[in-house]
């Protein structure tokens, strides 16, 4: 994480099922300038102790009508799975201002298209198969924000310990990122 933030990154997230998630949240979420969320939130429990860690926002690979809830009430961002046009709206109509899109890759920036056509107001944001190279295609597509996961991270690098890899994809990314967004936006 410390090479994904070297290259620019500053929103990032730990998911539940690394060792010690939470006092990597906490160590973190001191950063001046770093947003950290958490991931593979499934329980109450866990939006909790990942907001008192210092968790800014939570993620999860499913709607959990509970941990929306939860999220509400501890005031911070819960972002849920969801793969069909009927999970997201779901999502949103219990007050999840964001719909993780997940997984990305089975779907594509036209199926993200797609579902905005007849709803706008979705905020989606693909997970789990965005890569540098079609990063850019979910934005122009409508997607709110995108996250990266395998593509950033390649497990090879971090085995090897090969970190300065992660920083130089970090960097390209960001940049590609940035160059997708001026053409959306002028």
């Amino acid at each position: 994480m410390e090479s994904a933030i070297r290259g620019g990154f500053q929103v990032i997230e730990f998911t539940f099922s690394i060792p010690d998630v939470l006092e990597l949240i906490r160590e973190f979420s001191r950063r001046e300038g770093v947003v950290v969320g958490a991931g593979t939130v499934l329980t109450a429990e866990d939006a909790r102790k990942a907001v008192e860690a210092g968790a800014q926002f939570l993620v999860s690979p499913v709607v959990d009508e509970t941990v929306i809830k939860t999220a509400q009430e501890i005031k911070v961002a819960m972002i849920p799975g969801c793969a069909t046009p009927t999970e997201m709206l779901k999502a949103h109509r219990l007050g999840a201002p964001l719909q993780k899109l997940f997984p990305g890759q089975a779907m594509g920036p036209v199926y993200v298209k797609q579902i905005l056509g007849p709803l706008p107001f979705l905020r989606i944001v693909p997970t789990s198969g965005v890569t540098l190279e079609n990063a850019p295609d979910y934005l122009q597509a409508g997607s709110f924000a995108v996250g990266f996961v395998n593509s950033l991270f390649e497990p090879d690098d971090i085995a090897k310990g090969r970190f300065e890899m992660i920083e130089e994809r970090a960097g390209t990314i960001m940049n590609a990122i940035e160059t997708a967004r001026n053409e959306i936006d002028p």
